[in-house]
């Protein structure tokens, strides 16, 4: 690990950023250009004394997944994630399609959405980016182990995730899920990341395995989605659904008809953000 060389890296790479370009308010001017450091510990999920410890060149040897939360905060490019991984003293991941990295432009569209719900996910449903509003509204994926952040393992696997929906709605959304992961096993058959999902579910829940076997085949491009959120209520999403260019990796816009309660809970959620109005 080159400490000095991964320290003068971060310093440089938040230096050039505005919070504008990561979808933080700019506030009062600045004394100094870029981001702060507990802005970028904020976006990558840290603790703002070890991201300082790593610009002052005196961190630990970060973990392969703090540094692909490094790098998503800091919005590098392909190959500047392999360099921050390299001064890191790692390999840096093999592209094997939909990965951990997610594509710059729909980092910028995410970056944009402050007032609604949106989340990048692979087309094997690996949540691997989202906003504050997509947070309040499903949980935040930061808190969960990455095995968890997977939408169609937590369906399947997780007793308390179909809760989530209503339970007239669950059959629906578990046929969609398991015809859209068909379409990808095929689309990809060298990768073996949605391969192993589908062996994985198929051994764990009858109910994928049962569904697999309808042999169902199909892509969501839209949808209306009913979440039943624990603090405000039943919530109407539309859910339009934006492709990579690869067709890998998915932005998930969730909007809600304005004049309706479900626009009106959304803009509660934003005031209130990550806050339990059930406590306090």
């Amino acid at each position: 690990m080159n400490r000095s060389e991964l320290a003068d890296f971060l310093r440089r790479c938040r230096v050039r950023l505005s919070p504008g370009d990561v979808g933080l308010a700019e506030g009062a001017r600045r004394r100094t250009p870029g981001l702060r450091r507990e802005e970028v510990a904020q976006l990558a999920g840290m603790s703002v004394d070890y991201y300082t410890r790593l610009e002052q060149g005196r961190g630990s040897r970060p973990s392969r997944q703090m540094l692909t939360a490094i790098a998503r905060a800091l919005r590098l490019s392909a190959d500047e994630r392999d360099h921050l991984f390299h001064l890191s003293g790692e390999e840096p991941p093999r592209e094997t399609g939909a990965g951990g990295h997610v594509r710059p432009g729909l980092l910028l569209v995410l970056d944009r959405l402050y007032d609604t719900p949106a989340q990048v996910i692979t087309d094997f449903g690996d949540v691997i980016a989202q906003n504050t509003m997509a947070a309040a509204v499903f949980g935040d994926i930061s808190a969960r182990p990455p095995r968890a952040r997977n939408i169609i393992r937590r369906l399947f696997t997780d007793p308390g995730a179909p809760e989530l929906f209503p339970a007239e709605d669950r059959g629906t959304l578990a046929r969609n899920h398991v015809a859209g992961l068909r379409a990808v096993v095929a689309a990809r058959p060298d990768d073996p990341r949605p391969a192993a999902l589908v062996a994985e579910l198929r051994a764990v829940s009858p109910l994928f395995a049962r569904l697999w076997e309808d042999h169902e085949v199909a892509v969501r491009r839209f949808d209306v989605k009913r979440v039943l959120h624990p603090v405000v209520g039943e919530l109407v999403l539309d859910c339009e659904v934006l492709l990579s260019a690869g067709h890998d990796q998915r932005l998930i816009v969730h909007s809600a008809r304005p004049g309706t309660e479900s626009y009106d809970r959304l803009r509660l959620l934003q005031v209130v953000g990550l806050q339990d109005l059930t406590t306090g």
